[in-house]
Protein backbone atom coordinates (compact mmCIF):
# COMPACT_ATOMS: atom_id res chain seq x y z
CA UNK A 1 0.00 0.00 0.00
CA UNK A 2 1.39 3.41 -0.38
CA UNK A 3 2.16 5.76 2.03
CA UNK A 4 0.70 8.95 2.58
CA UNK A 5 -2.61 7.92 0.71
CA UNK A 6 -4.66 8.54 4.04
CA UNK A 7 -6.04 11.37 5.51
CA UNK A 8 -4.85 12.50 9.16
CA UNK A 9 -7.32 10.97 11.61
CA UNK A 10 -6.86 12.70 15.14
CA UNK A 11 -9.38 13.36 17.95
CA UNK A 12 -10.94 16.50 18.70
CA UNK A 13 -13.97 17.84 20.90
CA UNK A 14 -17.16 18.33 19.28
CA UNK A 15 -19.71 20.76 20.67
CA UNK A 16 -23.29 20.53 20.31
CA UNK A 17 -25.66 23.31 20.22
CA UNK A 18 -26.81 23.01 24.01
CA UNK A 19 -23.82 22.80 25.14
CA UNK A 20 -22.50 18.64 25.64
CA UNK A 21 -19.39 17.80 24.06
CA UNK A 22 -18.08 14.70 22.74
CA UNK A 23 -14.66 13.24 21.52
CA UNK A 24 -14.07 11.63 18.23
CA UNK A 25 -11.76 10.94 15.46
CA UNK A 26 -11.90 13.05 12.77
CA UNK A 27 -9.68 14.94 9.29
CA UNK A 28 -10.96 18.45 10.48
CA UNK A 29 -8.70 20.76 11.99
CA UNK A 30 -5.61 19.28 14.63
CA UNK A 31 -5.51 17.28 17.19
CA UNK A 32 -7.37 18.65 20.47
CA UNK A 33 -9.53 21.27 18.00
CA UNK A 34 -12.90 22.12 18.84
CA UNK A 35 -16.03 22.09 16.47
CA UNK A 36 -18.62 24.30 17.35
CA UNK A 37 -21.61 22.98 15.94
CA UNK A 38 -24.45 25.68 14.78
CA UNK A 39 -27.18 22.82 13.93
CA UNK A 40 -27.25 19.44 15.30
CA UNK A 41 -29.74 16.53 15.51
CA UNK A 42 -30.84 17.40 18.74
CA UNK A 43 -32.17 20.83 17.69
CA UNK A 44 -32.50 20.61 14.22
CA UNK A 45 -36.10 19.71 13.29
CA UNK A 46 -35.21 17.23 10.46
CA UNK A 47 -34.21 15.35 12.77
CA UNK A 48 -37.01 15.76 15.12
CA UNK A 49 -39.74 16.29 13.65
CA UNK A 50 -40.26 19.43 14.58
CA UNK A 51 -43.22 21.38 15.36
CA UNK A 52 -42.91 23.99 12.80
CA UNK A 53 -44.99 24.36 9.79
CA UNK A 54 -43.19 24.82 6.26
CA UNK A 55 -43.97 27.53 4.91
CA UNK A 56 -44.50 27.11 0.70
CA UNK A 57 -46.36 29.49 -1.48
CA UNK A 58 -47.07 27.15 -4.47
CA UNK A 59 -43.57 25.84 -4.62
CA UNK A 60 -41.67 22.11 -4.49
CA UNK A 61 -44.08 21.21 -1.41
CA UNK A 62 -47.20 21.86 -2.91
CA UNK A 63 -46.12 20.49 -5.83
CA UNK A 64 -45.03 17.55 -4.05
CA UNK A 65 -47.98 17.38 -2.14
CA UNK A 66 -50.62 17.45 -5.00
CA UNK A 67 -48.75 14.67 -7.03
CA UNK A 68 -48.91 12.27 -4.01
CA UNK A 69 -51.91 12.89 -2.27
CA UNK A 70 -53.44 9.62 -3.00
CA UNK A 71 -50.47 8.26 -1.27
CA UNK A 72 -51.09 9.61 1.99
CA UNK A 73 -48.23 10.93 2.73
CA UNK A 74 -48.11 14.35 1.71
CA UNK A 75 -46.81 17.37 3.37
CA UNK A 76 -49.93 19.15 5.33
CA UNK A 77 -49.82 22.63 5.05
Amino acid sequence: MKSDTHPDYHMIKVVMTDGTEYMTRSTWGKEGDSLQLDIDPRSHPAWTGGSQQLMDRGGRLSRFSKKFEGFGFGAKS
